[in-house]
Order: C-alpha cells, then sequence, then structure tokens
C-alpha cells in the first residue's frame, strides 16, 4: 500500500499540490439535543450559529449581489448535521408548483440546496435539495458529469433526511436534518469538508451561491467554500432495512387467441450497512425490477445493438463509482436471457410446438454494493450480482413431452474500482470487470487504467485510459484500447485533442456497452465561449469539431466529419442551437454489411439543424429541433422534425406532449444475405413516427400520478437492391420482393406512488402493451394515423401490480424497543 502511494505522490509532482485557496469559510455550531424539524428555526441554537449571507449571482450575471437576502445557519450533533434558512422575499412573489421528488428542473418553483464535498477532494460531492412545497432532490456531484444549467448533479441517488419549510411574512424559511447515514465521509477528530449554498428564484432565473460558482472556471466542487468546527464526532450505527412485497397480475395475448395470465406475487429486501463512517454495504435479496417504465423499443436497421436507459433504482442509486471507466452497463445484469428470442423462433416455425413458458428477464438471486472513499482520499468499490439459470419450457403437440432448454446459464458479475483522488481535482483509478459463466460457455475480464491530471489553475487536463480485455471459452481472445487526450477546459477560448485506439479484438460487451471495436479516431475541437451576459444574450458559445476516423486492421481510411455549433441563450430566456454536419468524401463503413473484411461506400453529405425552447418559466413551453441532409445523390433528402410541447394547468398538474418525425428518401444499407452467404445492399426510403405523453399529477408534495404513453411507428420502403463488389460500391441487381418492414411498438405506463413515510413508498402500477404476436401491415396501413387506429384494435398485454415498501431504521427500532 505505501508503495502505491508513493506511485501516486510522484504523479502529484507534475502539478502543484496546492489548489487556490477557497474565498469563504463557515463554522458549525455543535449542540447537544436535537432540533425539531418543523420550518420555523426559533430554536435558541439557530441564533447562536454564525450565519452564512452575502450570496453571489451565478446566472443570469455572474459577480453581482443577489437580489435578495439569504442567511443560513449550520448546527451537528452526533446523529446528523443540520441545515437552516431565511429566504427573505415577496411572499406573493414566491413560486410554489408542485413537483414529484427530484422534479424541480424547468419548473415553476423556487428552491433552496445545501452541497457538501466531505472528502475534501474537490471532485466528489452530495446535494440536497428543498422547494418552497418542501418537495425534495437529492443526488450525487460527479467530476465526469456536465450540466448545461445548474450543477452536475446525478438525481439517481436518493437518500432518506428530514425537510419542512413555512412561509414566513417577509420570505420563506427551510429546516433541514441530514443524518450521517446519508452521507460519506473519512474517519477523523477534525473534519475538513467543503460546503456551499444555492438559492433559485424562478420569477426571474436568479441562481446564486454563497462561495461563487465562476461560469468560466471548469468544474463545480472545487469552487466550495469550507465548513469549520466540526469534530468529534461519533456517527451511530448505519444499518437500514427495506423490505418490499409485491402483488399483481399480467396478461399476454397470443397469435393463436388465448390470454395466458400470470399471478405475480414476490417479496425481497434491500439492505444498508454502514461498515464504518467511510464505507457502505447495500444489498438486494431477490430483487424484483417489475415496477420501471418500458424501454423506447425501436427498429433498429443498424449492425450495431441498440442501448437502453437503466431505469431500476439498484441500478442508478449510488453507482457512480463502478461506471467511472465507462466500463459497466448495468442493463446487462439481468437482461433478456441470450437464448430468449431463439426458443421463440424455433416454436414459431414448427406449428408442432407449443411454448409453456419463456421467461424475457433474468432473475436475480442477489446483487451487492461496497463503496466508499478513506482518509487518504483513496475510493473503493466492489460490486458483485449472481444471476439464476432461466430454462424454456417448450411442449410437443403431438407427444405431450415437454422439454426443458436453457437459455441462460447461472451468471456471476463483479467489478472492483480503485480511485485515488489527487490534488488540483486531478484522480487515478483502476477498473475490473468480470464476468464467469457456469458451463464453460463464455467468461469474459476487462482491466482499464485511467488518468486524469488538472494544473494548479484548473485550465489545462490530461487524460489517459489503457484497457485490456480477455475473453475465454469457446472462443480466446484478447484486445486493447487506449484514450489520450488533452484540453484546455477553462476560459472563454477552449480546445480538445484526442485520439483513441480500439483493437480489433476489444471486447468490453459482457458488462459493458461498445458499438464496435476496430477503430482509430482522432477528435480535434475549438470552441469560445461566452458565459457572462452581453447587450443582446446571457451566453453563447461556437464550436469547430474535426474527427477523421480509421480501421485499425487492417489500418484504412474510414471517414472524416466536419461539425460546428453555434448556441445562444437569450435575455428572454429562449435558447437556439444551429448546427452543420459534413461529411465531404465517401465513407468506407466496415460495419454495416456484416461480413469481416467487406465495407460499403456512403455518399458525401451535409446535415444542418435548429434546436431550441422558449422560457420554461411560462405555463406554455415549447422546444424543437429541425433538421436537413442532403447528398450528391438525386432525390435523397432526410428530413427530421421534433416539437414537443408542454402545458402547467395549475400548481399541481402539467402535460407534456412531444412529436418527432424523420424521413430519410434514400438511406443505403444492408438489407439481406443471398443463397451463397453473400451480403446484399439496399436503398430504402424510412419513415419514422413517434409520439410521447408525459402527464404529472401531484396531489401533495410526497403523493402522485404520473402516466407515460408511447407510439412508435416505422416503415421501410426498399426501393432497389445492390451487390457490393470488393472495393464497397455500389451495382445493380434485380429487385426482390418481400424486405419491406412496417413496424409499431405501444406502451403505456402508469404509476399511484406515495411516499407515506421517509424511505417509505406505496406504489401502484398498470401497464399496457401491443401484443408481440400481432403485426400490423404495412400494406393495408401506409401512414401513420392508420398505424395509430390498428393500434388499438390488436390485443394488447395488460399489467397491473401492487407494491409495498417499508424502511426500517436499526437505531429507531431499537430505540422504540427500550421504550416498551
Amino acid at each position: 500500500m505505501n508503495a502505491i502511494y508513493t506511485l501516486l505522490a510522484i504523479i502529484g509532482c507534475f502539478f502543484i499540490t496546492h489548489t487556490q485557496a477557497q474565498e469563504r469559510s463557515l463554522s458549525a455550531l455543535k449542540i447537544n439535543s436535537a432540533i425539531k424539524i418543523d420550518g420555523q428555526l426559533d430554536e435558541a441554537a439557530w441564533k447562536e450559529a454564525v450565519a452564512a449571507d452575502s450570496f453571489i449571482l451565478n446566472s443570469p450575471q455572474f459577480g453581482v449581489p443577489a437580489s435578495q437576502r439569504s442567511m443560513v445557519r449550520v448546527l451537528y450533533n452526533d446523529q446528523a448535521i443540520y441545515v437552516g434558512a431565511y429566504l427573505y422575499d415577496d411572499p406573493k412573489l414566491i413560486r410554489k408548483q408542485l413537483t414529484s421528488r427530484d422534479g424541480e428542473q424547468r419548473n415553476d418553483i423556487d428552491y433552496f440546496s445545501v452541497f457538501f464535498d466531505t472528502y475534501n477532494d474537490d471532485q466528489n460531492g452530495f446535494q440536497f435539495l428543498v422547494t418552497s412545497r418542501n418537495v425534495q432532490s437529492d443526488g450525487r456531484l460527479l467530476p465526469n458529469l456536465n450540466s448545461q444549467f445548474g450543477p452536475p448533479s446525478d438525481y439517481t441517488w436518493d437518500a432518506v433526511w428530514e425537510s419542512r419549510v413555512q412561509m414566513q411574512e417577509d420570505g420563506w424559511s427551510v429546516e433541514m436534518k441530514i443524518p450521517y447515514s446519508a452521507l460519506r465521509f473519512s474517519k477523523k477528530d477534525i473534519q475538513e469538508w467543503g460546503i456551499n449554498f444555492q438559492r433559485y428564484s424562478r420569477r426571474n432565473n436568479e441562481s446564486s451561491f454563497w462561495n461563487k460558482v465562476d461560469p468560466n472556471q471548469n468544474g463545480f466542487v472545487n469552487q466550495f467554500g469550507n465548513i469549520k468546527g466540526i469534530k468529534n464526532i461519533l456517527p451511530p450505527l448505519r444499518l437500514s432495512f427495506l423490505p418490499y412485497v409485491t402483488a399483481g397480475t399480467r396478461v399476454v395475448p397470443y397469435a393463436t387467441g388465448e390470454k395466458k395470465t400470470d399471478f405475480l406475487r414476490n417479496g425481497g429486501m434491500d439492505v444498508k450497512y454502514g461498515i464504518n463512517e467511510s464505507f457502505t454495504l447495500d444489498a438486494t435479496l431477490i430483487p424484483d425490477f417489475g415496477q420501471v417504465i418500458s424501454d423506447n423499443v425501436v427498429l433498429n436497421l443498424s449492425p450495431f445493438e441498440v442501448q437502453f436507459q437503466e431505469n431500476r433504482p439498484f441500478f442508478t442509486e449510488g453507482i457512480e463509482l463502478f461506471n467511472k471507466a465507462g466500463l459497466f452497463y448495468s442493463r446487462r445484469v439481468g437482461s433478456t436471457p441470450g437464448g430468449y428470442n431463439s426458443v421463440r423462433n424455433m416454436v414459431n416455425s414448427n406449428p408442432n410446438l407449443a411454448l409453456i413458458s419463456n421467461p424475457g428477464i433474468t432473475q436475480l438471486y442477489n446483487a451487492s454494493k461496497f463503496s466508499g472513499r478513506n482518509k487518504k482520499k483513496l475510493g473503493i468499490g466492489v460490486f458483485n450480482a449472481l444471476a439464476a439459470p432461466m430454462h424454456a419450457v417448450v411442449e410437443d403437440k403431438i407427444t405431450g413431452i415437454q422439454t426443458q432448454i436453457e437459455t441462460e446459464p447461472l451468471t456471476n458479475y463483479n467489478i472492483i474500482v480503485l480511485d485515488q483522488a489527487l490534488a488540483n481535482r486531478s484522480s487515478l483509478t483502476f477498473t475490473n470487470t468480470n464476468v464467469w459463466r457456469s458451463g464453460g460457455s463464455r467468461n469474459a475480464n476487462v482491466s482499464s487504467a485511467d488518468i486524469s491530471l488538472f494544473d494548479k489553475n484548473n485550465r489545462h487536463n490530461f487524460k489517459w485510459s489503457g484497457r485490456y480485455s480477455h475473453i475465454t471459452g469457446k472462443d480466446n481472445y484478447n484486445g486493447f484500447t487506449h484514450v489520450l487526450s488533452y484540453a484546455k477546459v477553462s476560459g472563454k477560448v477552449q480546445y480538445l485533442f484526442q485520439n483513441v485506439v480500439e483493437s480489433d479484438r476489444y471486447d468490453a460487451n459482457d458488462l459493458g456497452f461498445l458499438l464496435a471495436p476496430n477503430e482509430v479516431t482522432t477528435v480535434a475541437r475549438l470552441s469560445y465561449n461566452q458565459f457572462t451576459p452581453t447587450k443582446k444574450f446571457l451566453s453563447y458559445n461556437y464550436s469547430l469539431t474535426l474527427t477523421p476516423t480509421y480501421l485499425y486492421k487492417p489500418f484504412a481510411y474510414s471517414n472524416f466529419m466536419i461539425q460546428a455549433r453555434a448556441f445562444w441563450f437569450f435575455k428572454n430566456f429562449w435558447d437556439l442551437s444551429i448546427n452543420f454536419n459534413w461529411q465531404p468524401d465517401w465513407q468506407r463503413d466496415y460495419f454495416d454489411l456484416r461480413t469481416p473484411g467487406r465495407m460499403i461506400r456512403k455518399t458525401p453529405y451535409w446535415f444542418t439543424s435548429a434546436s431550441g425552447s422558449s422560457d420554461s418559466r411560462k405555463r406554455y413551453f415549447i422546444r424543437f429541433n429541425l433538421g436537413f441532409a442532403e447528398s450528391p445523390i438525386p432525390n435523397d433528402p432526410y428530413i427530421v422534425t421534433t416539437i414537443g410541447q408542454r402545458y402547467r394547468f395549475n400548481e399541481h398538474f402539467s402535460l407534456d406532449m412531444e412529436l418527432r418525425r424523420d424521413i430519410d428518401n434514400g438511406q443505403f444499407g444492408y438489407a439481406y444475405r443471398d443463397s451463397n452467404g453473400e451480403p446484399i445492399a439496399g436503398r430504402r426510403k424510412i419513415t419514422n413516427f413517434t409520439t410521447l405523453i408525459n402527464g404529472i399529477y401531484n396531489f401533495t408534495p410526497r403523493m402522485n400520478l404520473t402516466l407515460r404513453g408511447r407510439h412508435y411507428w416505422s416503415k421501410v420502403i426498399y426501393q432497389s437492391f445492390f451487390d457490393v463488389s470488393p472495393e464497397g460500391w455500389l451495382i445493380p441487381k434485380p429487385y426482390v420482393s418481400g424486405k419491406d418492414q412496417n413496424f409499431n411498438a405501444f406502451n403505456l405506463d402508469m404509476f399511484y406512488t406515495w411516499d407515506f413515510k421517509y424511505g417509505s413508498r406505496f406504489i401502484i402500477g398498470w401497464k399496457n402493451w401491443l401484443g408481440a404476436d400481432f403485426p400490423i401491415s404495412g400494406t393495408s396501413h401506409k401512414n401513420y394515423m392508420g398505424n395509430l387506429r390498428q393500434v388499438f384494435q390488436q390485443p394488447h398485454g395488460n399489467e397491473i401490480t401492487f407494491r409495498l415498501i417499508y424502511f426500517i431504521d436499526y437505531l429507531s427500532l431499537q430505540k422504540r424497543r427500550k421504550e416498551i
């Protein structure tokens, strides 16, 4: 271990080891008794504590004093840290829309936030936010997360803490109790934390901080002040349980006219154990992830996998350390069994077979996360999950014999991360991911080393990443990738030079996500950034990016892209972006034909788009994206139109609707293989249309009803087909019928959520979807409305579930027993 720290010290010598002094310090007052959390700030301790005031604007005009006075005080004891804020204002002007938890952004609401950098590493932190309606938001502050508007917070993380607000004659007040179980910090007699406070006034979009946050400077946590006086704290045992029970029913229709009804019942528990002040163990036993929103399924004509958003709480909360190297795509864990589709295809192609069962999700036995950071700022993370073997059951209709087919073997997923925070926001990270499958079918191991170094003035950044993959089992091969970059990250003029090399055998997809290896990509970017207001704009920036791409093996030219972008944020709080992409030469696409050693040449083109949004303070809010592309090939335009609208009916109810249409009149790509196995290319006209509706009704700060409906339609009409020469040129061939496609996806998700107690929740979920065995004819229904009408005439699957989650804190339970 000493050798490791010696190495880190040598690396740190490249940079001065002292950061710029923080401008402000605040003393916390220790108390011997608890504070009643009612929002009134009437205890004597609040008056004795030193106040933080004189907030400074971050936006819309950086550097000037905030228009309204704010007073913040901090108390602490052995159980928790308390934050009290008195926010002066005219009560009639305070915005008070009800929102969901973590949902204050771009809504009509004022709020107050406190931020902690408990390791004082200028990189990682915690945010706790309370709106003027006492709705909570919380998030982890991450060094590799960027945000166009607001702090770089990962809101997928949730903690259990208390808050209350009160309207006053001259403003509003906030009282917060944040138990140490919601924080991570090293074991020291005297704590050295970074801290900052933010106040947001919605009516004038005014964001102010106690310690100034300069938009010209890269980073956020590094611009905190300090809190002093927190010492000799003895955090209590951090142990909590989150048992849950789920019950419900699912009805799935089949083309035979039958409907399969499953009665859903499950139970499990999440456990959180604070091993010490720094490290925490999170475990989920017999997890059930049924109550999550449906995926945005699309018709995928590309050679690459579609990446879906993670919606399962266990895999979104506190996962940032495990994905710092970008090697963890959590949807791999508990995904669709690998043999699921092959079993379906086998049954569909054989009329003598009947499908008795074929689970579409891999059940997990358990999953656990161990993570934290010690007093030397070394972050340690261990993730492990064990997935059960999955089986499909197929019945022979003639003999009645049922056969069990394994669709996924017993699988163990494991990640180990060591992340050393260095001076000046620098870091050194080691990551290892490992996937083991029973039966020796395929095992995978990927290791990564990542270095990020900033100079003392926080202006320049050097990064290097090296990764090595090792696959064993039926196939045995190794691969590597490395990333090297140098960037100027602060100031008006910024630039980036980056080179990425991926070998032809690099494979991180057992637990990560990689579209394609075997590439060498160079990026050169120059930008001009105006972060503070001018006569016409609140801010604006311009950028130019050049990206040449080559095949790694054999080394060969692939593509060259030129991208230009302009962004303006107007003083009326509208924004506008203009983008221009130009591919001046024929692309040599080595992946589209799905055949090693073969390529297809794709035409040069240019693409321009305009996107933006209106003032989100208004009841009616609109956003748009309009794009057009053209190539030298006749009748080959591409047109995209997206219009999103949100209307806030009142402080309880808002509705959002987005329509997107893409029309590509001449897309060239892989179509099918002929009888000799040769890839055949086609020219096709593709029309995609998506309707997305989101609605929310907030009954109270802790109770709401959400609705999300999505219809996606894609029509593919082939116009001609081609053989592909060894040099990638297209050679016309006779037309082949029957290759057109018409694809519809429909999902409706509705959830009633009641947080009846801090950490405890009751959820009723209803999900409705278009049955997978009921395709809609593209010949009979050629337009969008015709397909939409058919969607509602086809059989649908339905699922309704009830879930109760109850938070149990061990210390509270122990206290109650003593009282009894």
